[in-house]
């Protein structure tokens, strides 16, 4: 029997993963198997289809209903409070409002795109947009990746390895995208991404409990990687943020591979974790 507003145990991790790649690979599917069908009723696939959005929303939709079965509507609210929390060590900013950029550039820079890419620019109307679209797709993941996964992950294992478990599921949850044409991962290379995104969430991951459990930060920091402003870098993007992983890692390695002051509650903006 479930305890009205409990944490959710630790356990409930696997059913999120099990929901999250039920729903969205259960949605791709179809559209891969009736694609035609599904063409003449929906649309051409792409960012803004309704079963590709259904599908991103898919960690969210589960982080939600898992936090409404533990802790009904006070529950939500305390999870939904941790939208509210922003502070961090100012280090953690600037990587996020410089460092995430400056990986676009220089990894189209290797890849010999960037002047191609400067020069495929939307126009300014168009562009800020597409940056809200973006603000409302991709990012919307984290009330599920980070918002449940991680606390509940780091109940029991240290915030590297946390988030390096919560990067493969992320990663790979990604992949029927790569098969479906129209979606942004149609023209990019598989692995290239499953390491980068992999590194991604390890980054991410100490950014998250340098802020509390912040869901916000999380939301911030996803939404500069989908910005439609930073050139196209695949696939050197991902080559280096497993670089920028390992000095993250390095430099925070106390806080990266101990528990303590590792963000382990669902329902409890700004507090101490649970052992």
């Amino acid at each position: 029997m479930v305890t009205s507003h409990a944490e959710p145990p630790v356990r409930s991790a696997i059913t999120f993963f099990g929901l999250t790649f039920g729903i969205a690979w259960g949605v791709m599917g179809l559209a891969l198997a009736f694609q035609d069908t599904v063409e003449a009723a929906l649309g051409p696939m792409r960012a803004s289809h309704p079963l590709f959005i259904l599908a991103v929303w898919s960690p969210a939709i589960s982080g939600i209903l898992l936090v409404l079965w533990y802790g009904r509507l006070p529950g939500l609210r305390r999870y939904f409070s941790r939208l509210l929390l922003w502070r961090a060590p100012v280090g953690w900013y600037l990587l996020l409002l410089i460092g995430l950029p400056a990986v676009s550039y220089l990894g189209a820079a290797l890849g010999g795109t960037l002047t191609r890419e400067a020069l495929a620019q939307p126009p300014l109307p168009e562009l800020l947009a597409l940056a809200g679209f973006m603000l409302i797709l991709g990012p919307v993941e984290e009330l599920g990746w980070r918002g449940y996964a991680t606390p509940l992950l780091q109940r029991r294992l240290a915030p590297f390895w946390a988030g390096l478990v919560v990067g493969v599921f992320w990663a790979l949850w990604h992949v029927p995208a790569f098969f479906l044409g129209g979606t942004p991962q149609s023209g990019w290379e598989v692995m290239p991404f499953l390491l980068g995104a992999t590194a991604v969430s390890v980054i991410l991951t100490g950014f998250f409990n340098a802020a509390r459990g912040s869901i916000l930060v999380a939301i911030l920091f996803h939404w500069q990687l989908n910005m439609p402003m930073w050139p196209d870098a695949q696939p050197w993007d991902m080559y280096l943020f497993v670089v920028l992983a390992a000095i993250v890692v390095w430099m925070k390695r106390v806080e990266m591979f101990s528990r303590e002051g590792a963000v382990t509650q669902v329902m409890s903006a700004g507090q101490g974790g649970l052992r």
